[in-house]
């Protein structure tokens, strides 16, 4: 959706943005095509990711990424001695990049360590999460991150195996449980629901959510694709309320989609969900 996301953030030349998911550079670059004299802070918690990006965008100047989560936008923005912005975007899915790396554990097609970290200088692994949590927090961790309806069963079978947890042994486990037609759903809820917990996604969108505004300039403009409904739920949610305090028009009634081009493109855009508002008063 990177047409989309630049036509939605209404660029101006020379105003400053905000891309809290810089990932390889992509949405990065084309917002950087649209800058004249403004200004690109960039942030991503995966070091490798910023590398990559940054020489991508080599051949720019104005810009600056750290190696930070975008809900430390406050503490990065005073240190840039930069007050309001006139745009911020943020897409809070995986990248391909970290899905194909097979040592980063992200996937149930690879076999590897159950890693699942964002910042690789964290030292608690989705392989942590599962050793120390007992039966009960790990169900509550697979319904309420995974909102996966097997969470017990699949939990219980987790901590009774007397196999190395790792990504293979743990789709295994899955598929023993799970009908065959329902395999690839349940790998993806529960290794959605360990990737969360693992890299606190759903804590660092909600202090995102409560500090934007403080940052974000009259007639800016904030776009957020998120792709599962925990997460959507809290940006409509937030949404809706600076929209009833006449702080944030919001822009999209319902939230845009992937055209079926894009879908056929990159299956993995399918479930992505754009929101768009803009700040009024």
């Amino acid at each position: 959706m990177l047409s989309e996301t630049i036509n939605n953030l209404n660029i101006l030349e020379t105003g400053f943005y905000i891309d809290g998911t810089v990932g390889l550079g992509g949405h990065s670059y084309e917002i950087l095509q649209n800058l004249k004299d403004g200004f690109l802070v960039g942030f991503d918690r995966d070091s490798n990711s910023i590398r990559i990006a940054r020489n991508k965008l080599s051949d720019f100047k104005n810009f600056e990424l750290f190696h930070s989560s975008y809900k430390d936008l406050e503490n990065v923005l005073s240190k840039l001695k930069i007050n309001q912005v006139n745009g911020i975007f943020l897409d809070l899915g995986l990248s391909s990049f970290q899905l194909d790396s097979p040592s980063r554990g992200f996937s149930y097609r690879y076999n590897s360590k159950l890693d699942m970290r964002f910042d690789l200088d964290n030292q608690k692994t989705a392989e942590d999460i599962i050793a120390n949590s007992s039966e009960r927090e790990l169900s509550i961790i697979l319904k309420e991150f995974g909102e996966e309806r097997n969470a017990f069963r699949i939990a219980k079978a987790i901590k009774e195996s007397k196999e190395i947890i790792n990504t293979e042994s743990l789709t295994n486990i899955i598929k023993r449980l799970t009908p065959y037609k329902y395999r690839i759903k349940t790998c993806a809820r529960v290794f959605q629901a360990l990737r969360i917990k693992t890299n606190n996604e759903l804590e660092h969108l909600e202090l995102f959510l409560d500090v934007f505004m403080d940052f974000l300039d009259i007639n800016g403009r904030i776009v957020i694709i998120s792709y599962h409904s925990m997460e959507d739920r809290m940006v409509k949610k937030k949404f809706k309320e600076l929209s009833r305090n006449k702080q944030l028009q919001i822009l999209s009634k319902k939230p845009l989609t992937p055209t079926d081009e894009e879908i056929t493109s990159n299956r993995r855009s399918r479930s992505a969900k754009m929101r768009v508002g803009e700040k009024i008063g």
